[in-house]
């Protein structure tokens, strides 16, 4: 069957048959798919796609696959708005659907896909993995995320949350927050591809190739890798792009820690008499005896304050973090949180990361970015020699919290759990994470998993943010 007798081949005997839009929209979608899974041009579903797009208004460009969605957009500024929230649409007041907005919206919705997910094959420019780079964001943009939340981008630790609703307003719908986990790793799969096929130390000793490349995750991980391979330019440009990287999502973290961090009101302390500390509501209710009818006007006795002053407690904290090759993106979330936290009054933060070996990066916890440039990726996994290191660390169980983050796929098991059971059974709060992550992606050995859940400390996998809701009791 051709693809043209898909979409004009009529319907069925006795069957009613599809409305113009049903059909403008088969063409589009079945262009898309066409393209993805063929990068050669099928001519009949080509001329159709334009005759669509012409059809209802929208510019041919939008069929162009060398095109980004940026260049499409600022020649047609009023097609910006239009992706947000593209494929989350809200059901139609009258429960009736809108055939012509579904055309137009699959039509958008194509190319972002296409742009997205149809990445070519041979070597990469930094033009190239930019422009994917900002097409991914408009597909997170589509879907209801800020740019970067499904791929762990910097800057984007937040999380945009996503409405789970599908394309097909006033039909079923595909439920989003379960196809939103799959698309963020995919996501950062292809982006990681793209990364490889670059010819990067190529890209990193040429300046004006080099300010072109957006820091990511998978760019990020990659340079971390080949650091000691690199030298002069390169590796300035490289050390450039890891501190952009590290600069921004420390910003977002450090706002999360923020309002997770605090603390209780501490009333044996007064409360400062500034004026910005002045409780007006408080003060007029208990001053209203004094109100005078005649004049109008209300005497003040006494003003009352707010309490601001915060109990707080000096507490250790010891993050020990897996820097084996399938724990990258905790290692780099993990060292800038450990560094926030680090810069918190009365909290005394250790670093540990290990893979065969350990290493106390403590000295520089305060500083994610030469805490990241002395890390040495990859390799296999032994966590008893970073509990060698942390152990003597626990001076005072009931005042430190040991963080390990790691996928617990370990050579010793037996001998590490009985370690990190008798943290537990100290006193000491342990809190095992499987991923640390802005994309909540991560798998965890499903023995560890069993054994700290019947030890009372389930792990936390999922969302960096998960990780900071729970130290919050730890610091309040």
């Amino acid at each position: 069957m051709s693809e043209v007798s898909v979409v004009e081949g009529g319907a069925e005997e006795g069957a009613p048959a599809p409305d113009s839009d049903e059909n403008r929209r088969q063409v589009l979608y079945w262009r898309l798919l066409a393209r993805l899974f063929d990068p050669e041009e099928q001519a009949s579903l080509e001329s159709a796609s334009v005759a669509v797009v012409e059809d209802i208004g929208l510019p041919v460009a939008l069929l162009d696959p060398t095109a980004s969605v940026d260049s499409v957009v600022q020649r047609h500024p009023g097609l910006a708005a239009e992706f947000d929230g593209l494929m989350t649409p809200e059901p139609d007041a009258d429960g009736e659907r809108d055939r012509a907005a579904e055309v137009r919206r699959a039509a958008l919705a194509s190319k972002v896909l296409l742009n997205v997910f149809s990445t070519g094959s041979g070597t990469v420019t930094a033009e190239q993995l930019a422009r994917w780079q900002s097409d991914a964001g408009w597909l997170e943009r589509a879907l209801g995320c800020r740019p970067g939340d499904l791929r762990g981008g910097a800057g984007r630790a937040g999380g945009g949350g996503v409405s789970p609703t599908g394309t097909g307003a006033g039909m079923p719908a595909p439920d989003l927050s379960r196809l939103i986990p799959q698309i963020g790793p995919e996501l950062g799969s292809i982006e990681a591809g793209l990364v490889q096929r670059m010819h990067l130390r190529e890209v990193l000793a040429d300046p004006a190739l080099a300010s072109r490349l957006t820091p990511s995750m998978s760019l990020i991980e990659q340079l971390l890798r080949d650091k000691n391979n690199l030298s002069g330019v390169a590796l300035a440009n490289a050390k450039t792009l890891i501190r952009r990287y590290v600069d921004e999502v420390t910003e977002v973290l450090r706002t999360q820690v923020e309002k997770a961090t605090v603390g209780e009101l501490d009333r044996s302390v007064p409360p400062k008499r500034v004026f910005r500390n002045l409780d007006l509501d408080r003060t007029i209710w208990k001053n209203l005896t004094n109100w005078d009818p005649d004049q109008e006007r209300l005497y003040v006795d006494r003003l009352y304050y707010r309490h601001t002053s915060r109990k707080t407690t000096p507490q250790r904290l010891i993050v020990v973090v897996d820097q084996s090759g399938s724990m990258v993106d905790s290692m780099v979330n993990c060292t800038i949180l450990a560094s926030i936290f680090a810069g918190l009054p009365k909290v005394d933060v250790h670093l540990i990361a290990y893979d065969t070996q350990a290493l106390d990066l403590t000295p520089w916890a305060h500083d994610p970015f030469e805490t990241l440039l002395r890390t040495k990726l990859g390799g296999g996994t032994d966590g008893t020699v970073a509990m060698t290191l942390a152990q003597p660390k626990i001076a005072e169980p009931r005042n430190t919290v040991v963080v390990w983050i790691s996928d617990f796929y370990e050579w010793r098991t037996d001998e590490l759990f009985e370690s990190m059971a008798a943290i537990h059974r100290s006193g000491a709060k342990f809190i095992p994470v499987g991923s640390v992550t802005s994309s909540g992606r991560g798998s965890v050995n499903p023995w560890f998993r069993e054994k700290f859940k019947d030890l009372g400390t389930p792990v936390i996998s999922g969302h960096i943010k998960k990780l900071v809701h729970e130290l919050k009791t730890f610091l309040t």
